[in-house]
């Protein structure tokens, strides 16, 4: 499954072209100087972005290289309306981004499930001649083009909307413990860089309640120039509530790793720095009390939590403290 998420595509959007207003006069046999009777021409088809919560990758638009909206009719005899043309509505996962291709503007975004935007505006018809009588023209032999169509190159990026971010170096646990505090099955495996691509995982929280965690590709020091999975992931970091950063017990300097990670977020994007963050030692299970204050005297000026994803120690006061962030 981790090959089918796709983040990212790029397509060439033309919407449709507003068909042209007509020039006509009635014609009748005992009427030989009919009006003018020039009816309008049809809107061109839009192209459509819709938000859709049950879809998590633009997996189904990877290939759609082209997508076209077709045009307007024209207007005809006796004021008859052109037919618009068709729109195309494509269904999108909440928390994709529409950019334009060239320029890079943020053109719209979906944030929440039946939302519809319009991506590119299919042109408007034009007038038919009746719209163009007038005391001194009563035989106006003019009519409105319609309006062009809209041609652009078009990027769109998902950035997953999830409550909590995992972040972490390579290895740290993170998919190890988003699938012991959830229903995920994420790829697991003893080295580093299992994760390719985000995964997430709703954790049931007392009662009824529950809020959704996001595993993100581990983190390198370097990332925000490019290195390792290099930004396209640390995007998807932007639009957690609470950022839960793991580092692991085996590490050499927990607190120098910690450093590490907040660095590269900040280069990445400052305002990261302005979520909540909670550090969880991840492998707690190796360490015996008296490692544990050994460790937290290294970390008088961060809150941390001691957990162990093979033991579920520390899981409580985890899910504890994270509501607590989110409400």
């Amino acid at each position: 499954m981790a090959s089918n998420f796709i983040d990212y595509v790029k397509f060439f959007g033309k919407s449709g072209a507003g068909g042209a207003g007509s020039v006509h006069f009635r014609r009748e046999k005992h009427v030989p100087l009919g009006g003018p009777d020039g009816g309008d021409g049809g809107r061109g088809g839009h192209i459509i972005l819709k938000g859709n919560s049950q879809q998590w990758t633009l997996l189904h638009l990877k290939y759609r290289k082209h997508i076209r909206a077709d045009g307007g009719g024209n207007g005809g005899a006796q004021n008859s309306f052109g037919a618009n043309g068709s729109d195309i509505i494509l269904e999108v996962p909440v928390g994709t981004i529409a950019r334009d291709a060239e320029t890079g503007e943020k053109l719209l975004e979906i944030l929440a499930h039946g939302e519809t935007k319009i991506l590119l505006n299919g042109g408007r018809g034009g007038q038919g001649n009746s719209h163009y009588k007038t005391a001194t023209n009563q035989a106006p032999a003019y009519a409105q083009p319609g309006e062009e169509a809209i041609e652009k190159a078009v990027i769109l990026e998902l950035k997953l909307l999830a409550d909590v971010g995992l972040v972490g170096f390579p290895n740290a646990g993170k998919s190890t413990l988003l699938a012991a505090m959830s229903a995920a099955k994420p790829e697991i495996a003893d080295y580093p860089f299992t994760t390719l691509t985000p995964n997430l995982g709703v954790v049931a929280y007392r009662e009824d309640r529950s809020f959704v965690m996001a595993d993100i590709p581990g983190i390198i020091e370097g990332a925000a120039e490019g290195k390792g999975l290099g930004t396209r992931f640390l995007r998807h970091i932007e639009r957690n509530s609470i950022l839960l950063f793991l580092v692991s017990a085996d590490a050499d300097d927990i607190l120098k790793e910690y450093s590490i990670l907040l660095k590269e977020l900040e280069k990445h994007n400052p305002e990261l720095l302005d979520k909540e963050r909670v550090l969880a030692i991840s492998k707690s299970d190796l360490l015996d009390d008296e490692l544990k204050i050994e460790i937290t005297a290294t970390l008088t000026t961060v809150s941390h939590l001691y957990i162990s994803s093979w033991t579920a120690q520390g899981f409580v006061a985890l899910k504890d403290a994270i509501w607590r962030y989110l409400n």
